[in-house]
C-alpha cells in the first residue's frame, strides 16, 4: 500500500492557513486531513494532553480511558486511515471482543450478545418464541437503512443537492419519513414484547446521546452494529487512538500546540464592510496573548461556546436565544476504579439495565430531571482484553452513569472527594454491580477510585450545560436539521465535532472532517472520498 505524502494535493485547491480550535478526535481528524492535502495547519488545545473527550488517567500503575469506549462502524475508521495512507490495521491492533457486550437485569439472569447473528437470533427466540424469526427482520431493515444512510447522508454536507435530489431517496422518502417521526422504542416495541429485548434494541439511543422514545426509529440501523457486527477494540485504549491520528496529523506537518487556549476568533470585513470573513484566532498561552494568523479556521470544540464565546454577538450563527430550544444529550457521572484481583463475572463491555426503562430516562430526559435511583448503567472492563492498562491479578473498571447534562450535579474527584451527588451516584453504582453481577466484596476491593461530574465536562471541554456528549439525536437534531458545519455570518469559518453534522460518537466525528475538506474543495457529492491509494 502506497502511503500518502504531503505533496497529494487536492488539484485546484491553493494551500490555505488554518487554525484548528480544539484537539479531541474531530480536531485531530481534521488536521490531518487538512495537513495531507497541503494545508497550513496549527490545532490549538486549551488542556495539556491531546483527546478532549477521549483522554485518559494513570493513577498506581492503572491506565484509564475516559471517554469512549465502544469502536463501532469499523468501515469508517478503515476509510478514514485510507485517506491518510495507511489502515486500521497498520495503525491499530484491533481484537474483536466475544462476546460483544454482556446484559445484566435487575431479576433475570444476564445475557450475551455475540459476534454470531446466529447465536444472537438463538438468543431472542429463547426470551421470546418467534423472536428470532423476527430479528432477522429487524437486522435486514437496519442494514438496508445503514448502508442507505452511508451512501447518501452521513458523507454528504447536509446543503448537498444530491442528498435529497436523487432517485433512490425520492423512492424511498415515505419510509425514510415514517422512521424519523416514529420513536426507536415505539419501532422495536411493535415487534418485540419482551422487555428485555426492547431494552437491548432501545440501548443504541444512548450512544445517540438520546433516549429510545426521543431519537427516531431511523436510528433502528445501530443494531446492525452490534448485533450484526463484530465490537472491536484498540490495544493500548483509545488513548491509542489520539495517539495514532495526532501522529498521522503531526506526520502531514500539522502543528499541535497543548496548553493553548483559543480566546476569540479574529474578522476583518471587505472593502464595503458589508461581509466578516475570519483573519486568525487568538490564543492564551503560557499567559501571554498571541494571534495565529488564518485563512480557514475550524471550530473542533462545543459548538455553544465557539459561538457564544468566541465571537461577537452580530457574528453568531447560533446565538444564545437559539439554544433555548436545542437538547444536550445526556450528561454523565464517571468512575475509574482500579479493583484488586479479577471480575469474571463482567465482560468488556456490560450493561445493566433497570425494570422501569421509561422511569430511568424520564429522570435524564423529563421535565424534572434527577440523578436516577436505580439507573441503569454501562461497565467497561478493559484489563480483560488489554493486559496493560492495569496492574498483574487487578481490574481496570470505567463506569458510566447517564444523568441529566445538569453542572449542578456538580464534580468529581480522587478517592470519594467529589461533590455529594456525584459520589452518591458512583456509590449506588459500585454496590449495583456488586449486586446484580454477584461480586459481594467489589467495594473492599477497590484501590483506585476517581470520578467525573457534569461540571467537569463544562470546565474541562467547555460542554454546553455540561453534556457528556453533544447534542441530542433528536428528530429536530437530526440529520438536515442538525446545526450546519458552515457559518452563515463569517467567511472561513467552518465547525466540527459532536455538535454540528453528521452527529455524536467517534465515526462520526471523523466523517465530521471530511465534510470540512469537502468544504474546502467544493465537493458536493455524498459518497466517501476516493483514497487514491495502490496496492501492491
Amino acid at each position: 500500500m502506497r502511503r500518502a505524502s504531503r505533496d497529494d494535493r487536492d488539484e485546484g485547491v491553493t494551500p490555505r492557513r488554518v487554525v484548528i480550535i480544539g484537539g479531541g478526535i474531530a480536531g485531530l481528524a481534521t488536521a490531518g486531513l487538512l495537513a495531507s492535502r497541503g494545508h497550513q495547519v496549527q490545532l490549538v488545545e486549551q488542556q495539556d494532553q491531546l483527546g478532549g473527550r477521549v483522554g485518559s488517567l494513570e493513577r498506581d500503575g492503572f491506565r484509564f480511558d475516559t471517554g469512549a469506549s465502544w469502536y463501532l462502524m469499523p468501515e469508517v475508521f478503515e476509510h478514514f486511515f485510507a485517506l491518510l495512507g495507511t489502515s486500521a490495521d497498520e495503525a491499530l491492533d484491533l481484537t474483536a471482543l466475544d462476546p460483544s457486550y454482556r446484559v445484566f437485569f435487575a431479576q433475570e439472569e444476564a445475557v450475551d450478545v455475540r459476534p454470531d447473528v446466529a447465536h444472537n437470533r438463538e438468543l431472542f427466540e429463547s426470551l421470546e418464541p418467534g423472536a428470532g424469526e423476527r430479528l432477522d427482520e429487524y437486522l435486514r431493515s437496519a442494514e438496508e437503512t445503514y448502508d442507505l444512510a452511508m451512501r447518501r447522508f452521513l458523507y454528504g454536507n447536509p446543503d448537498a443537492p444530491a442528498a435529497v435530489a436523487n432517485s433512490e431517496v425520492l423512492r424511498r422518502g415515505a419510509r425514510l419519513g415514517a422512521l424519523l417521526t416514529r420513536s426507536l422504542g415505539s419501532f422495536a416495541a411493535s415487534r418485540f414484547s419482551d422487555r428485555r429485548l426492547r431494552q437491548i434494541l432501545g440501548y443504541p439511543a444512548v450512544f445517540l446521546g438520546s433516549s429510545p422514545d426521543r431519537a427516531p426509529s431511523l436510528y433502528h440501523l445501530m443494531s446492525r452494529l452490534d448485533l450484526g457486527d463484530r465490537v472491536l477494540y484498540p490495544q493500548g485504549g483509545f488513548a491509542r487512538l489520539i495517539e495514532v491520528v495526532a501522529g498521522l496529523a503531526e506526520e502531514h506537518g500539522a502543528e499541535l500546540r497543548c496548553g493553548s487556549t483559543a480566546t476569540r476568533i479574529l474578522t476583518e470585513t471587505d472593502g464595503r464592510g458589508r461581509r466578516a470573513r475570519t483573519c486568525g484566532v487568538e490564543v492564551l498561552r503560557d499567559g501571554e496573548r498571541e494571534v495565529l494568523p488564518a485563512d480557514l479556521v475550524v471550530g473542533a470544540a462545543d459548538l455553544h461556546h465557539l459561538e457564544t464565546a468566541l465571537l461577537p454577538r452580530q457574528l453568531q450563527t447560533h446565538p444564545e436565544r437559539a439554544w433555548r430550544d436545542r437538547s444536550p444529550g445526556p450528561g454523565a457521572v464517571l468512575a475509574m476504579l482500579g479493583v484488586e484481583g479479577r471480575l469474571p463475572q463482567l465482560a468488556h463491555h456490560s450493561l445493566f439495565f433497570t425494570d422501569d426503562w421509561d422511569q430511568n430516562f424520564g429522570d435524564i430526559f423529563g421535565n424534572a430531571p434527577q440523578v436516577p435511583d436505580p439507573a441503569s448503567i454501562y461497565v467497561c472492563k478493559p484489563s480483560g482484553t488489554d493486559p496493560d492498562v492495569a496492574p498483574p491479578g487487578c481490574e481496570n473498571l470505567f463506569v458510566l452513569v447517564p444523568v441529566p447534562a445538569d453542572t449542578a450535579i456538580g464534580s468529581g474527584g480522587d478517592d470519594g472527594a467529589g461533590s455529594p451527588p456525584v459520589e452518591q451516584a458512583v456509590d449506588r453504582a459500585i454496590d449495583q454491580i456488586a449486586g446484580w453481577a454477584g461480586i459481594p466484596d467489589l467495594r473492599a476491593r477497590i484501590r483506585v477510585r476517581h470520578s467525573v461530574g457534569p461540571q467537569d465536562f463544562a470546565s474541562r471541554y467547555n460542554a454546553w450545560r455540561g453534556g457528556a456528549l453533544g447534542l441530542e439525536h433528536t428528530l429536530r437534531q437530526s440529520a438536515f436539521f442538525r446545526p450546519g458545519n458552515t457559518s452563515t455570518k463569517v467567511d472561513g469559518l467552518l465547525y466540527a465535532g459532536s455538535s454540528t453534522v453528521p452527529g455524536v460518537g467517534l465515526p462520526m466525528c471523523l466523517i465530521s472532517a471530511e465534510l470540512v475538506l469537502k468544504r474546502i474543495t467544493g465537493d458536493r457529492t455524498t459518497q466517501p472520498l476516493a483514497t487514491g491509494l495502490t496496492t501492491t
